[in-house]
């Protein structure tokens, strides 16, 4: 995992995580601290049952391989989808105790969503956001112009993530010649069929960045290696070196595109 950075510890203090973890680790405060844990588990004795560590372990195996695939690199990513299945673990002990408990666990859980939703990128947003004839008819309206384009789900924590770090590069590397979009493959599976991009729930291809140059692809992450694709974390400065976009900037800002000057009347 990458250092985590003042922008990241800033986010954190964000009543959306903060309200996160409270939520993740209630069940073991509750469960191991009185008097919670002898008021609300007076059968219990304030320990963890064999059946109550074999979830918690389960849940721990879990997290570590779901983050590890996903190619989670970062701090809040990592720690949102961390409590994402602690919560629904906690849900399954809470039910395993007292349904009652596990229904009063869920109501909040579902305010918390509604109440405080994960807070999303609000700064410019230079990101063309396409339909399956768009992205062909800007393809080849001009093909001097470089397009790099996300393929995401919007139900895929990947692509939840990766979206404030695309923004922020098309911000910052957006040029005339030089343009950045994103197609929902949920919306248009054709065309993620077309580009050789899997939909399925357990894909390891969402999000897919392709770097169109010419109107052709160019590059793509994750990319194959043969048979088997290569695991690729979708940070910042991962996405700059794989498809060298401090290079492809300069170049296309030494090239730029000359707008025809409008006939002079007679």
């Amino acid at each position: 995992m990458a250092l985590v950075t003042r922008t990241e510890v800033r986010q954190l203090l964000h009543p959306h995580y903060l309200v996160n973890l409270v939520l993740a680790s209630c069940y073991l405060l509750l469960r191991l601290v009185p008097p919670f844990c002898t008021v609300l588990f007076p059968t219990g004795d304030c320990q963890l049952d064999f059946r109550e560590t074999e979830v918690l372990t389960f849940l721990a195996v879990i997290v570590l391989f779901r983050t590890r695939k996903l190619g989670v690199a970062r701090l809040v990513p990592y720690l949102s989808t961390a409590c994402m299945y602690t919560k629904v673990a906690n849900l399954l002990l809470f039910f395993y105790w007292d349904p009652r408990l596990g229904v009063l666990y869920a109501a909040v859980c579902l305010l918390q969503l509604l109440v405080l939703p994960e807070p999303s990128y609000d700064g410019p947003d230079h990101v063309v956001y396409f339909h399956a004839s768009t992205l062909r008819e800007e393809l080849e309206r001009d093909r001097r112009v470089c397009w790099l384009v996300a393929f995401y789900a919007v139900w895929s924590p990947a692509c939840v993530n990766l979206a404030p770090v695309f923004a922020q590069l098309a911000a910052k590397y957006t040029l005339d010649n030089l343009r950045f979009g994103k197609l929902d493959v949920t919306r248009y599976p054709d065309l993620a069929h077309e580009y050789h991009i899997s939909t399925a729930a357990m894909s390891r291809q969402l999000p897919t960045i392709i770097l169109f140059r010419q109107g052709k692809p160019a590059a793509r992450r994750p990319d194959l290696e043969g048979s088997k694709l290569a695991r690729f974390a979708f940070t910042e400065e991962n996405i700059v070196a794989a498809f060298d976009l401090n290079n492809l900037y300069q170049e296309c800002k030494q090239n730029p595109i000359r707008k025809k000057a409008p006939a002079k009347e007679d």
